[in-house]
């Protein structure tokens, strides 16, 4: 084959996977709609939940405090000494789940913002709940994914990642999926009915910026379609059920992003945390529903 049909085949091609990366971006993302500030001020925000009624919860780090957004769009305190809680999300019960880091400690937090502890000793970043109200929660430090039983009993279920961040399950909550972020993948495990994991394997791969050998992948949210996007550092990263790479929501500002959540009462607003502020777009994709129960409940 002649250097002109091959430079030929090749830019076909890659045309192709251009073209397809532009419809998955034009499946999500709306015509003139843009990030918009929702709120600013803060240290280091992270953890973003979402309640039933389609709320936003999210935390300072730094400065020790959750937020929510209230029905005036308004940041308000929702805890006021948080001891430095990073990763959030809402349970079967309704209440608030987090990861207690300035205490060493998971814990839940009711309607009225009061902590109660479900587990001690332990270093954490992101967690998630399952529909049973088992626990997973990542330990990058230590390069480790912990499981709490419902009845409270918490082991080491995996080991061996570089730096294991955020993390999700699918919807069915038979898959869980784990961000190293001093890598280029996302790793996904099948989740047993004893809480263990099996079938590590690196499910998805990231982009890298130019010259970089490791992602900053953090904190993900997931669609109904199935799609999983995942806070790095070049941006939004955002991949179809089969781990293809669908394309890159740029950042709303050039600032660490650790964290993306669907919201709003049609769970059809992708929020995401960045450094000291909290953004928000209309989008088509839609978020799902995990539990449904009213918070507090």
């Amino acid at each position: 084959m002649s250097r002109f049909l091959v430079m030929t085949v090749l830019l076909l091609v890659g045309s192709t996977c251009l073209s397809a990366q532009e419809m998955a971006l034009r499946d999500v993302l709306i015509d003139g709609e843009g990030w918009q500030m929702v709120a600013q001020g803060f240290t280091f925000t992270e953890g973003p939940a979402v309640d039933l009624q389609g709320n936003l919860y999210f935390t300072d780090v730094f400065g020790s405090k959750i937020h929510r957004i209230n029905a005036q769009g308004k940041a308000e305190v929702f805890v006021d000494q948080s001891f430095g809680t990073n990763g959030l999300i809402f349970g079967p019960d309704g209440r608030l789940y987090g990861c207690q880091n300035g205490k060493k400690r998971i814990v839940a937090y009711d309607a009225a913002g009061e902590s109660k502890t479900i587990a001690e000793d332990v270093q954490s970043n992101d967690l998630v709940v399952t529909r049973t109200g088992a626990i997973y929660f990542t330990d990058p430090e230590n390069h480790q994914i912990w499981y709490i039983s419902p009845q409270g009993e918490k082991r080491v279920v995996d080991r061996g990642l570089g730096y294991p961040n955020g993390l999700k399950l699918w919807a069915d909550q038979g898959t869980l999926v784990v961000a190293d972020m001093k890598t280029d993948h996302l790793f996904a495990f099948r989740v047993e009915a004893d809480g263990s994991l099996k079938f590590k394997q690196p499910y998805y791969t990231l982009r890298l910026p130019p010259g970089k050998t490791e992602s900053g992948a953090d904190g993900m949210t997931i669609d109904s379609a199935g799609r999983i996007y995942v806070a790095t550092q070049l941006g939004l990263q955002f991949f179809d059920p089969q781990g293809r790479l669908c394309g890159v929501i740029n950042k709303p500002q050039n600032a660490w992003l650790s964290n993306a959540v669907f919201a709003g009462k049609d769970l059809d607003t992708l929020y995401v945390t960045c450094m000291n502020k909290v953004y928000k777009r209309k989008v088509k994709a839609q978020g799902i529903r995990y539990f449904d129960v009213s918070p507090g409940k």
